[in-house]
């Protein structure tokens, strides 16, 4: 019942009407970040370290169950500054692709922006939270981006290792809908071990 009215609410708080869309085409949609929760008492040395990426969810994924999408890593590094070096390592056509952002923290902790963001052509914003975590075992990672008035936004399902159990991949999935996505819009990408495991 909860989750139908919070998910009805942010509909209409998107459902802009045409019209005012027309006369103000610099409006964007944006998912209030007060709906996406954080962990309590976030723990950023606890947190640091490799990742991997088990579950993906994405306003952009269209038929989740029949994507390809293959496992990638990330690791945290923590600096003395509590910001973190956000690496990623993925695999991307048989060839090794890194990247690597810097995330700076904010008053709450768990919520970080993207540092340099004027650095990165067309980026609006870049804001991630961590949603939940045990650190040990997995964790849930919502990430907003705006780019040229576009929204895009994805949670994580991270694991210390590649395979999590049912029921956490059943929690990641209950939580993505909670942010209006479904089941299309969530895939599990398959595990490699080229790059990742470096």
């Amino acid at each position: 019942m909860e989750l139908g009215l919070l998910c009805r609410s942010l509909i209409l708080l998107w459902a802009l009407p045409i019209k005012a869309q027309d006369s103000f085409p610099y409006m964007i949609r944006i998912l209030p970040l007060s709906s996406v929760p954080l962990q309590p008492d976030f723990q950023d040395d606890q947190f640091q370290g490799k990742w991997y990426a088990v579950g993906v969810a994405d306003n952009t994924i269209q038929n989740g169950n029949e994507s390809n999408l293959t496992m990638y890593s990330i690791n945290y590094e923590l600096k003395e500054d509590h910001s973190f070096n956000m690496n990623t390592t993925l695999l991307r056509d048989n060839v090794c692709e890194y990247s690597m952002k810097t995330l700076i923290p904010s008053f709450q902790p768990g919520h970080f922006s993207l540092h340099n963001l004027r650095s990165y052509r067309g980026m609006m914003s870049y804001t991630v939270r961590v949603v939940a975590t045990n650190y040990f075992e997995f964790a849930m990672v919502y990430r907003q981006k705006i780019v040229r008035f576009k929204v895009y936004y994805k949670i994580t399902l991270y694991g210390r290792t590649k395979e999590l159990s049912p029921e956490l991949k059943e929690r990641f999935i209950k939580f993505a809908k909670t942010l209006c996505l479904t089941e299309d819009n969530v895939t599990f990408p398959v595990p490699v071990e080229e790059c990742i495991d470096d």
